[in-house]
């Protein structure tokens, strides 16, 4: 299971008042929200695969360090995927039973999308500290739970990993468990700054940006493009396979592929295997991680990768052929959601998105004085 990527959202000064990203947070509690009449949370089946990822060795590294804050404050504690999903979970003893009764347990699902309001999906949708006390849970077997979420980001690379968790119950509210869930939160952090060793961070969704163990690479367009490419394909591409990937039916030669092929290698040397031509390293992408969201159904997750077009400048007819199907895709699933906060943010983001400035306007009212505003952005 991929992790990844930071999801704070970008500065919105620029922007109308109506899309800063202060007024869509704000409205997360102004409408109480109705109850969920569910028992417990989904249950996905885990591929254990991510045991071994850069996020499971640092969750292994300071696991011990995890149980004992929860044994000492008779807590559950759980960390999740970028998903909302739940990787690996502890609970003490008198919260054992409740934690397993509700799937607060590996595998339980509790994004907003599956279970309703909760800490971990409003950490998932602001990417911010959050306390979701007692009636405020939507899922009416947890109403009498208090539960403190905070996401897991790589403070240099800015990849998100997923949300921690700690949850009692509501008599046992106290005022530090948000402080609690950041300390937890910064020992999965620092776990991972040890453990940074052959890991390929691609940030495509946007603005590029290129790291390997942390270490910023200047790259030019093309050799962004051989990479994300080779991202695509895991099993690996021949040179032709990748010549066509890249240039399709342009005359240019097989030595300036070569020389881009050379070049990448020296700037991150046994990284770039040969015969057939594929990663050797640990990748961390923003474009599959939000791939693999849309696959899932987790639109909230997906729309908070969002950050802009795919490599909006390629070329490539590989990459332009899987932009144009990702594009076509996400905006099936804008045209399809009913949440203005949530449109609110991708707009706040990426104001260029019609697609969600074409929803909002239909779900808006007619009165509203934000039409106007709206309306611009279409000009």
């Amino acid at each position: 299971m991929d992790m990844s990527k930071q999801l704070l959202l970008p500065s919105t000064d620029n922007l109308p008042s109506f899309f800063r990203t202060e007024i869509t947070s704000e409205t997360a509690y102004s409408v109480k929200k109705p109850s969920l009449d569910l028992d417990a949370a989904p249950l996905f089946d885990l591929d254990q695969e991510w045991q071994h990822s850069l996020f499971g060795r640092s969750i292994q590294e300071c696991h011990r360090n995890l149980m004992h804050i929860a044994e000492d404050a008779d807590m559950a504690i759980g960390v999740t995927d970028p998903h909302g999903t739940l990787l690996w979970t502890w609970s003490s003893t008198p919260m054992r039973s409740s934690a397993e009764q509700v799937h607060f347990v590996e595998g339980g699902q509790w994004s907003t999308q599956a279970v309703g309001q909760n800490a971990i999906g409003l950490a998932l949708n602001t990417h911010s500290a959050s306390c979701v006390y007692s009636h405020e849970n939507q899922m009416n077997s947890v109403r009498d739970w208090v539960c403190y979420a905070a996401p897991i980001t790589d403070a240099n690379t800015g990849q998100f990993y997923g949300i921690m968790n700690l949850s009692t119950k509501y008599q046992k509210h106290n005022s530090l468990g948000i402080l609690a869930v950041e300390r937890c939160a910064d020992l999965v952090k620092q776990a991972i700054q040890l453990h940074q060793k052959n890991i390929l961070y691609i940030k495509a969704l946007g603005t590029p940006k290129i790291q390997y163990n942390q270490h910023g690479l200047t790259l030019t367009q093309r050799q962004i493009e051989i990479l994300c490419i080779l991202a695509l394909c895991p099993e690996g591409i021949n040179l032709e396979e990748l010549h066509y990937a890249l240039y399709g039916d342009r005359p240019v030669s097989t030595t300036t592929l070569k020389s881009e092929l050379s070049q990448l290698r020296n700037l991150i040397p046994d990284v770039i295997e040969s015969r057939p031509y594929r990663l050797n390293c640990e990748i961390q992408c923003d474009f599959l991680m939000a791939e693999q969201a849309l696959n899932l159904g987790f639109t909230a997750t997906t729309l908070t990768l969002y950050r802009g077009s795919f490599l909006a400048k390629s070329e490539s007819p590989f990459l332009c052929a899987w932009r144009d199907c990702f594009d076509a895709r996400l905006s099936h699933v804008i045209y399809q959601i009913d949440d203005i906060d949530q449109l609110l943010r991708v707009v706040s983001r990426v104001p260029d998105r019609v697609d969600a400035v074409e929803r909002l306007l239909e779900l808006l009212p007619e009165d509203t004085p934000y039409r106007v505003k709206l309306l611009k952005l279409l000009e």
